[in-house]
């Protein structure tokens, strides 16, 4: 019993570590959204072709390959 629970110390160590580092590398992957809202009419992206999506109010929030259709007419794409 005692050299079941010796052995496995090492085991549970490890695997502790390698969830703390699997943590701190999803932790800075994280991207900051901007705080602004722009006057978009409708958002088109490539995964949905022509479809016209519901308004978002930035490109963090519509996606990257998508375009935001401004109520003045102009174009944003996101990239």
């Amino acid at each position: 019993m005692g050299r079941t629970r010796l052995s496995m110390a090492p085991f549970l160590v490890l695997s502790g570590i390698i969830l703390l580092v699997g943590l701190f590398q999803s932790s800075a992957k994280a991207v900051a959204c901007p705080q602004y809202c722009l006057d978009v009419s409708y958002v088109t992206c490539t995964s949905s072709g022509e479809e016209r999506l519901p308004a978002r109010c930035n490109c963090c929030l519509a996606g990257k390959g998508c375009t935001l259709h401004l109520s003045d007419g102009s174009q944003m794409t996101c990239s």
